[in-house]
């Protein structure tokens, strides 16, 4: 039997691959102890206590439709970042967004410029699109050579992602570089800014992004409910950006896509701000003990201003990453962002560091 025909570019779209879920290595390896997961870089504080109060307070109301305008987390939001509720928008994780401005910006002639390495999920949504991607060339740091994609601008060119910190990897543009480079940019462009990572940030050289959206500018700014708010298996997102540029984007979401308890969720990991420094506390503690660990190991790292460590080996990945598998802990291997000797490790808890270490310690001794 004929099976029907998808449209011919989906044969060039890779999907993504998540980091593995743990419930997933116990039903593999039949594992008996603790499995800690630094693959997905949750917040190993887990969710908000104020978010949690509020989840058991309102899951009695899960057979009601949510407010498809998340009226009252957008005015939340707003408020926190004094911004007009206009300019607010929810969405199911802020990948979503990414998708959301694929599918309101690119058509098959058009390009998404971004990194070599960057968060994979731009470059996915742009070839569901049928739109060309060009990736750039990082500088010799590991961070975005924002000078390179200047001159890489074509007319073709629609939209520039730039996560910052980059995903895997945990470098930053700075803030004169990025004010630079949006001078520049024409105006017909729409830059998409991902800053998922942002409230883990402590360096004052980190730019404002928001001053762009004050000055008139065709940009896109992106945080997260999944990291330090700890919220990521309830996916929940948010963007700003000019009105008129929300209302695409909210002319191609699903209806309903941000669910009734999520929304109420997120307002209480907005407001536990205790939560929030306490988690940033936690994750430049580890940050402290495992680049000192990893000095020790003689191994590569890229010092990071997120909540994960992107690590290299001389071997293959794949094979330290099975195992420490076998002693319960999982990581991410990142070869489909061109890494085949590198993981992505998550920041976890001083338990949690404490493991990955004497892991890595057996790997490489050999004694596993």
């Amino acid at each position: 039997m004929m099976l029907p025909s998808p449209r011919p570019n989906l044969a060039k779209v890779k999907p993504y691959k998540p980091g593995k879920p743990i419930e997933e290595l116990i039903r593999e390896l039949k594992l008996k102890g603790e499995v800690i997961k630094l693959a997905s870089n949750e917040n190993p504080l887990g969710t908000s206590p104020k978010a949690l109060a509020v989840m058991r307070k309102f899951s009695s109301e899960s057979y009601l439709y949510p407010d498809d305008n998340c009226y009252y987390l957008r005015k939340a939001l707003a408020k926190k970042f004094d911004i007009d509720i206009e300019w607010v928008m929810a969405a199911a994780g802020s990948v979503e967004l990414i998708y959301l401005a694929c599918l309101a910006y690119l058509r098959p002639e058009d390009e998404l410029m971004m990194s070599e390495h960057s968060f994979i999920i731009a470059k996915i949504g742009a070839t569901v699109m049928d739109a060309k991607v060009k990736e750039v060339a990082l500088k010799d740091d590991y961070s975005h050579d924002l000078a390179r994609m200047l001159t890489s601008i074509t007319p073709a060119t629609k939209i520039i992602y730039l996560d910052n910190p980059i995903n895997p990897l945990g470098t930053i543009v700075k803030k004169k570089e990025l004010d630079d480079f949006m001078e520049k940019v024409p105006d017909n462009i729409l830059v998409v800014i991902d800053e998922a990572y942002k409230e883990y940030i402590i360096s004052k050289d980190y730019p404002d992004s928001f001053k762009y959206l004050k000055q008139g500018k065709n940009v896109m700014i992106l945080r997260t409910f999944s990291k330090i708010y700890g919220l990521a298996g309830l996916r929940l997102g948010y963007g700003f950006s000019k009105p008129e540029i929300i209302a695409n984007l909210q002319k191609v979401r699903y209806p309903f896509n941000v669910n009734r308890l999520v929304q109420q969720v997120g307002i209480a990991a907005l407001n536990d701000t205790k939560h929030a420094l306490r988690s940033r506390k936690i994750n430049e503690m580890g940050k402290k003990y495992l680049y000192a660990e990893l000095k020790k190991l003689k191994v590569f790292y890229l010092p990071t201003y997120a909540n994960f460590i992107f690590v290299s080996f001389v071997e293959d990945s794949s094979v330290i990453y099975e195992k420490l598998l076998r002693q319960g802990i999982i990581t991410r291997t990142v070869k489909e962002y061109g890494f085949p000797n590198a993981l992505r490790i998550t920041i976890g808890t001083p338990e949690q560091n404490k493991k990955l270490i004497n892991g890595l310690i057996a790997v490489l001794s050999g004694q596993i």
